[in-house]
């Protein structure tokens, strides 16, 4: 009784406790499940995609490799946004590190009448106290600003070109910035002048390396004008300027804009300047421009306030009235209008009765002649003296006729075309009693302009005057550059006429070899583009590998003394040679002191840059004392 008894109460508490694992383990596997899917989707909707997500009953056990600690602690942080940190199992790795990148160094050289200063991030390697020096000479006693910081990395490939280009370029640029970093120099400069301006450019351009990316932004103050011209033409060959002068950007394109539609064709360029007589001098042009299109040709000359306009041969009077009424109401009150009509040309001469005329011209290789007629002797001797005293006395050859019935004024029309020849490369005035031309070719980009301004200040608004002269850029002379060969066989003539020589055991530059360097490096602004080696040798007193590294140095101590010289030294290689390479006897004072030298050599396209040299310093007592001769 008592078994049968005790049997239904075992069996229940089997079935219970049977019944209380299995809900357990159902809900232990619920609670296992809901933990991943948790802690997966935290991490997938942080980006954490690259963790593994394992779980063992309660424990969450994250694998994976992390691309950096930062990373693989943000993950772990996250699963602990889910379930209790104390759950959580790092077993995350960590990808090893590609090593540090190296920084990006620059500097940035500021000049003013302040002095210099730079800033940037430079290589450890570089020659801080040679370049400060080299500033210190282009500053002309005005104060350097060292604000350099230094990162004991390597310099990158393009550095040592870049910074050698940026302090030549310093050197004519006394307002600037420049910007230089691996490969790369941006150049921000004032010039003088709109002609030094150019002059920057195209010299800063030549001297660039091919391997160097050089960005040139120079701009120049505002020319002063005077008088303000500006000069229109239309006729058969077209319509032009002579001259264009305005005062503002928007007063240049107001311009152009009137003149294309009036049949300008091409490029035209309007200079910015001040000294307009009218903050409506756009205004003025404009309107003068459209009536003598409306006109159908003519001449339009603007000198400061005064106005004068010639339409073409032939133009119907009552046209002429109806243009030249609705512009004298367009004008401005600053201005004022002289119009008129060229006159038909002069006919009834008899036969062999010619006007009278003179004519100037100018060769390519600069002879003036002088023809035509002149009223006096003594007007002669004027003339033949100012040509003279304008393109020199060898240049000019005078064979004039005197004709005392020439109009009143022809002395000072045949001046004023010699100024104008003046500006030209090449070609011609001819000069008759109704007109004036000049013609031919010039270097000079604003001689056109030029040659207006001087016309309508000296001959007047009467004079008609015409103005065909094309500019065509100055060819370089090849022939005065020297060749590779001349430039270090120049070199080294120098040298051997006056060697240049050191303190004894150091890099130092003796006083009495400066002289030496000035002229090496008068001699090498001609010959940038050259590569060249410099070479330094020493005798064999020493130890060999002191004398090495002696060599060395001082053949690095030529190349910073020439940039100090402000020569671009982005073309020459410095290398010591040592005691390895002697020229003679090592055994007696005169063979040594012929060995001690520096020589320049000419470097081959295919030869390579030569080995970095475990160099050894001499300055300690010990090197002094056993190199004293070196």
């Amino acid at each position: 009784m008592r078994l049968a008894n005790v049997l239904p109460v075992f069996t229940a508490l089997v079935l219970g406790g049977v019944l209380s694992l299995a809900t357990a383990l159902v809900a232990a596997n619920i609670v296992e499940k809901r933990s991943r899917e948790d802690v997966t989707r935290i991490l997938g909707l942080n980006g954490q995609d690259w963790v593994q997500v394992e779980t063992d009953g309660l424990q969450i056990t994250l694998t994976g490799t992390a691309p950096d600690e930062a990373t693989r602690f943000k993950a772990l942080s996250l699963a602990g946004t889910v379930v209790d940190s104390s759950r959580v199992n790092d077993m995350m790795e960590v990808a090893e590190s590609a090593g540090l990148t190296p920084p990006r160094f620059s500097v940035e050289i500021l000049r003013n009448d302040a002095g210099i200063s730079l800033i940037g991030l430079i290589p450890a390697g570089m020659d801080r106290e040679t370049v400060i020096s080299s500033l210190s000479d282009i500053a002309s006693g005005s104060e350097v600003t060292d604000l350099l910081d230094v990162a004991d990395y390597p310099a990158p490939e393009g550095w040592d070109t870049a910074l050698s280009y940026g302090l030549g370029a310093l050197v004519d640029l006394p307002k600037s910035k420049i910007s230089v970093s691996a490969g790369r120099v941006e150049v921000i400069a004032i010039s003088g002048s709109a002609e030094e301006k150019r002059r920057l450019e195209a010299e800063l351009a030549d001297r660039a390396p091919a391997s160097l990316d050089v960005t040139l932004e120079i701009s120049a103050p505002r020319p002063v004008i005077t008088p303000y011209t500006l000069r229109f033409l239309i006729d058969e060959d077209g319509a032009r300027f002579d001259a264009c002068t305005t005062d503002t950007e928007e007063g240049r394109e107001r311009i152009l804009t009137a003149a294309r539609a009036a049949g300008l064709t091409g490029e035209a360029g309007c200079t910015i300047g001040l000294g307009s007589p009218s903050p409506r001098w756009d205004e003025a042009v404009v309107a003068a421009i459209g009536r003598l299109a409306e006109l159908g040709g003519g001449t339009l000359t603007f000198v400061d306030g005064d106005i004068t306009l010639v339409a073409p041969t032939g133009t119907p009077q009552e046209a002429f009235d109806r243009a030249i009424g609705r512009l004298e109401a367009e004008l401005p009150e600053a201005f004022s209008l002289n119009a008129s009509i060229a006159p038909l040309p002069e006919t009834g001469r008899e036969a062999g009765d010619s006007p009278p005329e003179f004519i100037a011209t100018r060769s390519p290789e600069g002879l003036v002649q002088l023809r035509g007629r002149i009223p006096d002797e003594r007007t002669r001797r004027a003339i033949e003296s100012f040509a003279r005293a304008r393109f020199g006395s060898a240049m000019v050859d005078g064979a004039m006729r005197l004709d005392e019935t020439l109009p009143k004024g022809w002395p000072v029309r045949v001046l004023a075309s010699l100024d104008a020849l003046a500006l030209l490369r090449n070609g011609a005035a001819v000069m008759r009693p109704d007109f004036l031309e000049i013609k031919g070719v010039t270097g000079n980009p604003d001689a056109r302009a030029q040659i207006t301004r001087l016309f309508s200040e000296k001959l007047g608004e009467s004079d008609h005057y015409r103005i065909s002269v094309s500019y065509r850029e100055a060819p370089v002379p090849v022939d005065a550059q020297p060749t590779p060969e001349e430039c270090v066989s120049q070199i080294n003539a120098v040298i051997r006429e006056r060697k240049i020589t050191f303190a004894p055991g150091s890099a130092e530059i003796d006083r009495e070899a400066r002289q030496t360097i000035d002229r090496i490096a008068e001699i090498m602004k001609d010959c940038t583009d050259v590569p060249m080696e410099v070479a330094g040798h020493t005798d064999s007193q020493g130890r060999e590998s002191m004398n090495l590294g002696l060599s060395q140095s001082r053949a690095e101590a030529v190349v910073n003394a020439l940039l100090a010289r402000r020569v671009l030294t982005s073309n020459l290689r410095a290398r010591g040679y040592g005691e390895s390479q002697p020229i003679a006897d090592n055994s007696t004072e005169e063979g040594r002191e012929a060995n001690r030298r520096i020589e320049f050599r000419l470097i081959g396209p295919d030869e390579e840059e030569p080995p970095a040299t475990d160099q050894q310093p001499a300055t300690t007592p010990q090197a002094e004392h056993a190199d004293e001769q070196n």
